[in-house]
């Protein structure tokens, strides 16, 4: 086991355990360790768990991640008492935790995962998804109703909690208790429905049928989740009247039956008739913002022994744990299935981040700097640096239409086919022809790619530009003037025309002119007002921007940060500066 020690932050003294296999630090509320840090990157830094060894890795952060005071390039090992330092946050990392900092100041992890309503008891084994029992849809019966009706009472079962607790007071408080005890140690919902009719019917001895029915959200039908009978001849005899189940759930009143086969309100359902119910209980489950999800009903056919008043204000009173339970169960269900997404995204991301060069090349006479951010994890920018066999090097940058997964997908394809196409085509112009014709016939949908490639010859120090419907590249001359370069023989988004054939453009670098490549992520940042950064506003800040690339890149992005005040990040931002330095 590992954790964190807080020595510089917000909480100093903060102890963190490392819980998982990948632990996310950064400014994004949906990180692991979030840092409230306009510096620290949305995902700035990952520790990773293998085997019992530790790692750190940055995960391109624009302001880096170090480890005893020096930057970390990639992934490095962790050792007992290092020192990490995330911006102005400051960590000490311990394979165990300092027991003289223990009192007091242990955050677990998992306490983020407690369900509502109360700490999750089963925090640490959330990892499968409870398996459903097997279901039957529901039996559709007439709803119809005459004047006559042998209902003995109705409750409202949203207010088990206001209940006279002077009916039955020992014997509600026992079954209240026996629920809860047998509820409270489980999550997984075949299991505690099982235990909802078992408690219920050692709470009911006249009980002889019993059933709960759930709620599919996705089909908009009720469910057979549960039965029970008290014989064993009984155990094909199971049926379900939906007339009395969905007068329960409309009206989320717990319903109380005499004899419900004369009761008026359901005198034309067959399956009543059927059944030969003589007594019955049927009760709404609730959830915490009280909508039905389902019912619970008791039968008895023995006319002697109905069901009473007290016996309805008892079930209610229990059922309202029974709802409790089942929510939970439900909530929890929710959960695991978003943490198994979760758990899949965040592999997607580090598969994704593989593919980005880990750091710029290095040319004499020359200084690289990029950044890039997926708005939703995984995206479709993508910038790369190819060294060509003649010492050429290939630089390239592509936004695919979209975000998220599918977006992440294809920019997976076009890392790897622009790479084959700048290798083997004669010129950056005919690579670009060659990956158009081949994103037109993959058969990938309507999305299409907007791309800028570049060839640097650093010798002659001449950069040939071909462009595929994106924004032009900003030039900076020495002099800080701006100007875009090669939107005169920018063709159409990749994907869209077979037969394009695409031009290029060739400029010359003087020394301290520098390139920026950015995607629309940059561009269209938006405000509370709606207002979007803009490529005039990117033009004038890269025009009196910092020399160094590093600080004009961080600075780019703090800037659009600034203008967009804390709006959530709407688009996946890709960035790449070089300089001819000499």
């Amino acid at each position: 086991m590992a954790f964190l020690k807080v020595d510089k932050g917000s909480i100093p003294g903060q102890i963190l355990e490392l819980h998982g296999e990948r632990m996310v630090l950064g400014r994004h509320p949906s990180c692991h360790i979030v840092l409230d840090n306009a510096a620290v990157s949305r995902q700035h830094a990952q520790i990773l768990e293998s085997h019992g060894q530790y790692y750190i890795e940055d995960l391109r952060s624009r302001n880096a991640t170090m480890i005893n005071g020096k930057p970390i390039a990639g992934r490095a090992e962790l050792h007992d008492c290092d020192r990490i330092f995330v911006c102005d946050v400051q960590f000490s990392f311990f394979l165990y935790a300092p027991v003289d900092d223990m009192p007091g100041t242990q955050v677990p992890a998992a306490a983020a995962t407690d369900l509502p309503g109360g700490p999750n008891p089963n925090a640490d084994t959330l990892t499968e998804t409870p398996k459903l029992p097997p279901a039957k849809e529901a039996p559709e019966v007439d709803d119809s109703a005459a004047d006559e009706s042998s209902i003995i009472s109705t409750l409202n079962a949203s207010s088990a909690s206001s209940l006279r607790l002077e009916i039955k007071p020992e014997a509600k408080l026992r079954a209240i208790l026996g629920i809860s005890k047998a509820l409270g140690n489980t999550l997984d919902l075949n299991e505690i429905l099982d235990k909802i009719l078992d408690g219920l019917f050692r709470i009911f001895p006249q009980a002889d049928e019993g059933f709960i029915l759930l709620k599919d959200e996705e089909r908009n039908k009720l469910l057979v989740k549960a039965t029970k009978v008290r014989r064993g001849e009984d155990e094909t005899s199971v049926r379900i009247s939906m007339t009395i189940v969905k007068q329960a759930m409309q009206d989320r009143e717990a319903i109380l039956s005499a004899d419900a086969v004369k009761d008026s309100r359901f005198k034309l359902s067959d399956s009543l008739t059927q059944l030969q119910i003589r007594s019955m209980m049927c009760l709404p489950l609730l959830d915490q913002d009280d909508k039905a999800l389902g019912v619970i009903q008791l039968d008895t056919k023995d006319i002697r022994r109905q069901f009473s008043q007290g016996d309805l204000d008892l079930m209610v009173s229990v059922a309202s744990q029974a709802s409790l339970a089942v929510d939970n169960a439900r909530l929890h269900a929710e959960l695991v299935t978003k943490r198994d997404l979760q758990r899949d995204l965040d592999f997607a991301t580090q598969v994704q981040l593989g593919f980005l060069p880990t750091h710029p090349p290095g040319i004499s006479d020359y200084d690289f700097s990029d950044f890039y951010e997926a708005a939703l994890g995984v995206g479709g920018d993508y910038f790369d640096y190819i060294v060509l066999p003649d010492g050429r090097v290939a630089i390239s940058l592509g936004d695919v239409a979209g975000k998220g997964v599918p977006a992440a997908l294809l920019m997976a394809r076009l890392f790897s086919t622009s790479r084959l196409h700048l290798l083997t085509a004669r010129n950056v112009a005919e690579a670009m022809t060659r990956l158009n014709a081949e994103i037109v016939s993959s058969g990938v949908g309507h999305r299409f790619v907007t791309c800028v490639m570049m060839v640097l010859d650093p010798r002659t120090h001449e950069l040939t530009i071909a462009n595929a419907g994106h924004m032009a590249p900003n030039l900076r001359k020495g002099s800080q003037q701006v100007t875009e370069v090669g939107a005169d023989v920018s063709g159409m988004p990749l994907g869209i025309v077979s037969d394009q054939e695409f031009k290029q453009c060739q400029i010359q670098l003087e020394p301290e002119d520098a390139i920026v490549l950015f995607t629309d992520g940059i561009s269209e940042g938006m405000n509370d007002s709606n207002e979007i950064y803009g490529t005039e506003r990117l033009a004038s800040y890269v025009a009196t921007g910092p020399q160094n690339m590093k600080s004009l890149v961080t600075g780019i992005i703090e800037d659009v940060e600034l203008f967009c005040d804390g709006r959530p990040q709407r688009d996946d931002m890709c960035l790449v500066a070089f300089q001819r330095t000499k």
